[in-house]
């Protein structure tokens, strides 16, 4: 979808509900709406979109070149001046004193929330995060093709990582690896820190990889994803080193057929819960529901983490363009853990599992 297309559309969205503007600040809302992408710091920005107006925006100086190339009015400030007058100069500009104005609840800081209202006194401030995540659930084949990308990036390192492995190797340095061989396969950067767990730490779903080695015997989980222009891989799988034994073994059937439950319940019409209890009806009838105790997937895009969230109690209906994971799990305290992890895409007539790597356990050696 256009830039100004997405614009337009959350404009006249925040317009519908009574809102006079829309306040982004630096991240994955502004860079989806705006094509901006600034580093969030001590040197406030702030884009207002408002009702009836050409976008504006408050930043420093030294980067106001790339917004004005894109169209908004410049409300610019220096170091030594500071953000003050700027923020006065926009406040009044498009009129914010005593406005409805929608905030992103969740990244909008004090400073920013501070500094809006004392330069607009009586604004009235409203989450605005869930008119911006409907147009985001919808990925168009641009973004689609950037998470196929993403997912080959991960499955292409993954791939030459594992023969770089070694019983004895620290979780840290495995990770270590992981990273180099991310990067080196073509990732713009990493879809969050990878999660290496060994032996009885591979029963914590978000471990941190730390100085346990992998030792004969152990089951690893691997959590790891790419970014490829700007969007998203999030995969898990498993390692063993050496031969497979242990209880693990009777849980990984589990929950590979958990997770082919959950994403043949993926159609468009379908609800969010349906495929959680999809892949937790698998977990339940292996005996093992309370050692399940994550939702099953979520949302991917621009974010590791977004809507739609796949967890019981979520009625979201699922629609065309629409991508997350599904990812079950069994955590066994004190032994360790399985979870496989895919991402999926809803089409018009069903699904699509951007992912490709075989779900058999992956082998390291001894």
């Amino acid at each position: 979808m256009p830039m100004r297309d997405r614009l337009s559309q959350v404009v006249a969205a925040a317009e519908a509900r009574g809102l006079d503007a829309i306040a982004l600040v630096p991240g994955p809302n502004m860079a989806y709406l705006t094509g901006l992408s600034f580093f969030l710091s001590e040197r406030p920005i702030v884009a207002l979109l408002a009702v009836g107006e050409p976008p504006c925006i408050v930043l420093p100086e030294l980067e106001a070149g790339k917004a004005r190339e894109l169209g908004f009015r410049a409300f610019t400030y220096t170091d030594e001046e500071g953000y003050a007058m700027a923020f006065h100069e926009a406040s009044a500009a498009v009129e914010l004193a005593g406005a409805h104005l929608g905030v992103e609840a969740l990244r909008m800081r004090v400073l920013e929330e501070r500094t809006l209202t004392r330069y607009a006194p009586q604004v009235e401030m409203v989450p605005v995060d869930d008119v911006i995540s409907e147009l985001r659930m919808i990925k168009d084949e641009r973004e689609l093709g950037a998470m196929r990308r993403a997912t080959r990036v991960a499955e292409e390192a993954f791939l030459s990582w594992i023969p770089t492995l070694r019983a004895g190797m620290s979780e840290r340095e495995a990770a270590s690896r992981l990273i180099a061989a991310l990067l080196n396969n073509g990732a713009d950067g990493l879809a969050f820190d990878p999660i290496i767990a060994t032996g009885a730490r591979s029963a914590l779903p978000h471990a941190v990889p730390g100085d346990d080695r992998l030792q004969p015997g152990d089951w690893v989980v691997v959590d790891w994803g790419a970014r490829v222009d700007g969007y998203v891989s999030d995969l898990t799988r498993v390692l063993v080193v050496g031969h497979p034994s242990g209880p693990l073994c009777d849980i990984h059937p589990v929950v590979v057929d958990a997770n082919a439950a959950g994403r043949a319940a993926v159609v468009p019409g379908a609800v969010a819960q349906d495929v959680d209890a999809a892949a937790r009806r698998v977990v339940d009838a292996a005996g093992y529901g309370p050692r399940f105790f994550h939702r099953t997937g979520h949302g991917l895009g621009l974010e590791e983490h977004e809507p739609p969230y796949i967890v019981a109690g979520n009625t979201l209906t699922l629609k065309p363009g629409m991508a997350f994971t599904v990812e079950p799990g069994i955590y066994l305290e004190g032994i360790g853990g399985v979870r496989i992890e895919d991402d999926v895409a809803v089409t018009d007539d069903g699904m699509i599992t951007l992912s490709t790597l075989p779900r058999t356990p992956f082998s390291v050696a001894v």
